[in-house]
């Protein structure tokens, strides 16, 4: 037996000991992480022995439900910031906040999505964000560059559903290979 194999069986069967009708929500757990999300939750519910269906929604309803949690979060948070901004100004004493000596610079993640987004718009940088950040820090982005919320979201959802699909896919054409 090969050593991938091995590990995989023994995966299962740590996965086997949870109740069938909690590994879903398992899954779906892991998907709200950032970093794991849909994209290696579908595969670990695969790996794990989960349908591939069934691993591939629970991950990608887990990341659609932090990146709705993020978004609005963040639309609140940008609608409070520029509501005070343009009541400071309307009053005619626009607030300065302190200029920190040293700007914190971008992380080279954020910098690729803000190209993507002027360069394919809100579409192509949701869809290409996955391949530099998670979705959450993507969405968060977007939204505080001004796209309206439901156009992240329904982006988001998109770009989730997709990558959530190739991923789980993929992951269970391997297993199937190794493991049979």
């Amino acid at each position: 037996m090969h050593a991938i194999e091995e590990l995989i069986l023994a995966f299962q069967s740590l996965v086997a000991q949870v109740p069938e009708l909690v590994q879903p929500f398992v899954v779906i757990l892991a998907g709200m992480v950032p970093f794991i999300e849909g994209d290696a939750g579908g595969p670990i519910g695969v790996i794990g022995g989960l349908h591939p269906i069934v691993a591939g929604i629970a991950a990608a309803t887990g990341n659609f439900l932090a990146v709705l949690a993020v978004v609005t979060l963040s639309s609140r948070t940008r609608e409070v910031v520029v509501s005070r901004h343009h009541a400071a100004a309307a009053n005619g004493s626009v607030a300065t906040l302190e200029a920190d000596p040293e700007p914190k610079p971008e992380s080279k993640g954020k910098q690729r999505v803000k190209r993507w987004l002027v360069r394919f718009g809100v579409p192509g940088a949701s869809l290409l964000a996955p391949l530099a950040i998670p979705t959450h820090i993507t969405a968060a982005t977007l939204v505080a560059a001004g796209t309206p919320r439901a156009w992240v979201l329904v982006w988001q959802a998109v770009a989730i559903a997709v990558w959530t699909t190739i991923m789980t896919v993929l992951a269970w054409l391997a297993v199937t290979a190794l493991v049979g």
